[in-house]
């Protein structure tokens, strides 16, 4: 029996692209993701829905429209990111705060939480839905660590180069919300976490550095961390390392033992939706994961190499892939995240070979501190910034790859979409040879 034929690619290669991007993240909103997994039943008490990350807007929106019984909710995330007013259950409150690093709205929040959780009893439920970015926006320093305090080890840890979960497992141990003790402070109410992944490898102890999730990471560790990448942190979190006192609560405290966890939504379900779309379009997919790491502009490389050998083999492929990956910074006033630098490297390796376009983009909305997603590499990227007098490579060396984007009109402007799952990177190779014009 013959097989159906395959369809073809009809969507020029920047619409395909950015149908990809968008179909990855809308598998992986709140509206989709969230329903499944809330509680069907209703507390004796009251439930509080404590909403935290990137996602949070979004996720108490769709959770308060149907848990049942007596409610009440305070959703914290990123300034900008709570979407139109109206979409806020009424009666919830809101707080917007700082991203990467904590600012005075996140002290605000961190305090706000403690309070909520703290009356809660026996009979009552919290409610936690967690997204990336939370471990920024609320924050509870531990004695002797002040603001200032985070803030620089915050800094420090982002131009490293160090992983998000080497990053989160100082965190954890520098705050009294951070790795299960926001869980603690619940107590003896029931716990269930709701978790929207950004982390590679799906551990909801490291999303938004598990507030409500048991940690198994340790304060010789976090010391290790910080002597791995030579950050001298300030006395006050120093001390604060050195204490005992500041070691996360085991799985058996009270809060944590008998806690509902469960990840609702992570990259691999943003690249399914993806992959369904681009084999649709008739392309062949290789998925190379949604945990890769490693340095941004190193990864792009590697993907060039790739992508030249599948062009050799005269078909249409579309490489996708996700995960985080890490920015040197060596010019702390460049502009570009980690996923146009991941571009730029691409862009640079291919040197204008034919018929290859790519995207990557984060998929809260933004790359980065600039206001942009991501950006799209065609085969002309390179030399129309040459044209424009633009060193490519100089411009990746100095972390300033959102100057190149930004000059050719490149960049991917979508706004806060609300959810979270971190990176989306896809390459298309079109074995014709598809020039721009044609997308």
């Amino acid at each position: 029996m013959r097989g159906r034929p395959v369809p073809v690619m009809t969507a020029p290669p920047r619409a395909l692209l950015r149908a990809l991007f968008e179909a990855a993240v809308e598998a992986v909103g709140a509206v989709r993701a969230l329903p499944p997994a809330l509680p069907d039943d209703a507390p004796a008490g009251r439930t509080l829905i404590l909403a935290i990350g990137k996602a949070a807007a979004a996720m108490a929106a769709v959770a308060a429209a149907r848990v049942r019984g007596p409610l009440s909710g305070l959703v914290i995330t990123r300034h900008g990111h709570a979407g139109p007013p109206d979409d806020l259950p009424p009666g919830f409150e809101l707080i917007e705060a700082g991203h990467p690093v904590p600012d005075a709205a996140s002290l605000a929040a961190g305090r706000r939480a403690l309070d909520l959780v703290g009356a809660l009893g026996a009979d009552d439920r919290l409610l936690a839905l967690v997204s990336g970015g939370g471990s920024a926006l609320f924050a509870a320093p531990v004695p002797g660590v002040s603001l200032a305090d985070k803030q620089a080890v915050t800094r420090a840890l982002l131009g490293s180069g160090a992983t998000i979960a080497e990053i989160n497992g100082v965190r954890k141990h520098l705050s009294r919300v951070k790795g299960g003790r926001l869980a603690v402070a619940a107590a003896p109410a029931q716990v269930v976490t709701l978790v929207l992944s950004d982390v590679p490898g799906d551990d909801p102890s490291f999303v938004a550095s598990g507030p409500t999730v048991a940690d198994r990471t340790t304060l010789a560790a976090a010391r290790a961390i910080l002597a791995r990448y030579r950050i001298v942190p300030p006395a006050g979190v120093a001390a604060a390392l050195a204490d005992p006192a500041n070691e996360t609560p085991p799985p058996d405290a009270p809060g944590l033992a008998g806690g509902v966890v469960r990840v609702i939504a992570r990259a691999r379900d943003a690249l399914d939706a993806a992959r369904a779309l681009a084999e649709g379009q008739g392309c062949r997919v290789t998925d190379l994961g949604d945990r890769l790491e490693g340095e941004a502009r190193a990864l792009g490389a590697a993907h060039a190499a790739l992508a030249r050998q599948l062009a050799a083999e005269g078909a249409r492929h579309l490489i996708l892939s996700g995960g985080e990956t890490t920015v040197r910074v060596v010019n702390p006033a460049g502009r570009g995240g980690r996923n146009l630098e991941y571009l730029l490297g691409l862009a640079l390796a291919l040197e204008g070979a034919p018929g290859i376009h790519a995207i990557a983009c984060d998929t809260d909305g933004i790359d980065g501190t600039g206001d942009n997603a991501g950006a799209i590499v065609t085969p002309d990227t390179l030399a129309r910034a040459r044209a424009l007098g633009l060193d490519p490579a100089a411009l990746l060396a100095a972390n300033r790859a959102w100057d190149l984007f930004d000059a050719l009109g490149d960049l991917v402007v979508t706004g806060p979409t609300r959810t979270n799952v971190n990176d989306f990177r896809a390459i298309l190779i079109d074995a014709a040879g598809a020039n721009e014009t044609a997308g």
